[in-house]
């Protein structure tokens, strides 16, 4: 359904991206921020899923900064590079990349941003930087901004047995930002990787998309 592009940054450096555009009349895009293991089969998947839902969605591929085409799997040796990129990314340039992004999908409308994992807390920050209505999957990395407040709604999604993501962090969301949505699953940490079977809790991951869609259609509808 999707197709590879190529997304100009503010820092004028040209990335890749995975695009789809949803049938007819968009309900808005949303900017699909991966987790550290690249735009690989399953955020590509993920992005085509939003499309199909009605959304025009992209994912922008962060790595390309450092090299191009970086798709690692869930071994160790993927997590340990994922977590080197990440590093030398750092939040300030994904979020760049990300209002970017947004700026390339304005003709659908609003546009939202979702993200996973470290995804997750570059969503908190398009919330708090770029005003952007964002979903965040268990992003461990969020307690460090709770003090800013976002610019656009903010809804969080969290697993219960997820030992990065300890019952007092999720305390520190419902105390700084009480009026954001804040659900907690009976599962792990990124129970919504459905290619993952370790990882992987259907019951949660369909009721957290029900939810992160209703969020979106109601904060993305047009005026």
């Amino acid at each position: 359904m999707g197709q590879h592009i190529q997304l100009n940054t503010s820092r004028m450096h040209c990335i890749g991206a995975y695009l789809a555009k949803a049938e007819g009349t968009p309900k808005g895009g949303l900017v699909v921020v991966q987790e550290i293991f690249g735009v690989n089969a399953h955020m590509r998947d993920v992005v085509d899923r939003y499309a199909a839902l009605g959304y025009t969605a992209i994912a922008p591929a962060f790595f390309d900064h450092v090299e191009s085409g970086v798709e690692l799997g869930y071994d160790e040796a993927g997590y340990a590079r994922g977590r080197e990129l990440i590093g030398e990314i750092g939040l300030d340039l994904a979020v760049d990349d990300v209002a970017s992004a947004a700026e390339s999908i304005s003709s659908a409308g609003k546009i939202g941003c979702v993200g996973y994992c470290w995804g997750g807390t570059v969503a908190l920050l398009a919330a708090i930087r770029l005003g952007l209505p964002a979903v965040s999957y268990y992003g461990s990395r969020n307690p460090a901004f709770l003090e800013q407040k976002p610019k656009a709604p903010v809804q969080f999604h969290f697993g219960e047995r997820d030992a990065s993501i300890p019952p007092e962090a999720i305390a520190k969301h419902r105390a700084a930002l009480p009026d954001a949505e804040i659900y907690v699953y009976p599962a792990g940490h990124a129970f919504n990787r459905d290619v993952d079977p370790k990882a992987y809790d259907e019951g949660s991951a369909k009721l957290a998309l029900e939810r992160a869609l209703a969020f979106f259609d109601h904060n993305l509808k047009q005026a």
